[in-house]
């Protein structure tokens, strides 16, 4: 847990990190929506893929350890629901975050790092990065998440979660989890700029044809995350379904 020092100094920096944000978001994203720099797209199935370490709270590494196998879990066929209870994603009194985004739809939303991130509703773990791949010389995109968690809803939409410090043990592809439910904590892995924020996306769960440029978020969170941190329950599964219908699954451009 972060020192009281730590907990003002990041209190007294949020107005900052709100004129910053759309800066600090770069480094979640290319410098155009959907093209990846000319670095390869990740291949499906290797993002997500096993990053288990030997226990749940294994510290992330730097390391490219060799091609594991596959562990995201195949989207589920059930119809989606509605009226699904929906929660904010991060469980602080401190926190803050900014409309828009640089290059694409997504929220970093800055919080002091070991804050618990929460399940936004009932639905399925879908992919689970537990190591940090991201190298500043590499290319720049698809390891930009470092330690992630994605979960597709019982309302059909994909909640994805970056940067984080730790993944909660237990929390796995395919695992059950509910409205509220810790699946791990505020950090600065990846590509965060060295700033405490979980990078928050929405998107449809279209697992094994898209990649990182749909799963980093596809429509603004931010009305919806307004609304979830008053205590209401406003529901994107409308937006990301119209965005569905309109763009399919793309592939990499």
């Amino acid at each position: 847990m972060p020192s009281p020092m730590i907990g003002r100094r990041v209190r007294a920096a949020y107005p900052i990190l709100l004129l910053l944000a759309p800066v600090l978001a770069a480094g979640c994203a290319t410098t155009r929506p959907g093209v990846p720099d000319g670095a390869a797209p990740t291949p499906p199935g290797i993002w997500a893929t096993a990053d288990q370490p030997s226990s749940p709270s294994a510290a992330p590494s730097s390391a490219v350890p060799a091609t594991p196998a596959p562990s995201s879990a195949k989207p589920s066929t059930a119809a989606p629901r509605v009226g699904l209870r929906h929660v904010f994603p991060v469980r602080a009194g401190n926190v803050a975050y900014h409309p828009t985004h640089s290059a694409y739809p997504g929220t970093d939303i800055f919080a002091d790092c070991g804050e618990p991130v929460v399940a936004v509703t009932d639905g399925t773990v879908l992919e689970v990065s537990r190591t940090d791949r991201y190298d500043k010389r590499g290319p720049q995109g698809p390891n930009n998440g470092g330690l992630s968690v994605s979960l597709r809803g019982d309302d059909g939409v994909r909640y994805y979660g970056s940067h984080l410090s730790v993944v909660a043990g237990g929390v796995q592809p395919g695992v059950r989890v509910r409205a509220g439910q810790q699946l791990g904590k505020v950090g600065r892995t990846g590509n965060a700029n060295n700033v405490c924020h979980l990078h928050f996306g929405i998107s449809p769960a279209c697992t094994g044809r898209d990649g990182w440029w749909i799963r980093r978020g596809v429509v603004w969170p931010a009305p919806y995350l307004d609304s979830w941190r008053r205590g209401g329950n406003r529901e994107p599964a409308a937006e990301v379904t119209a965005w569905q219908r309109k763009h399919g699954c793309p592939k990499a451009p």
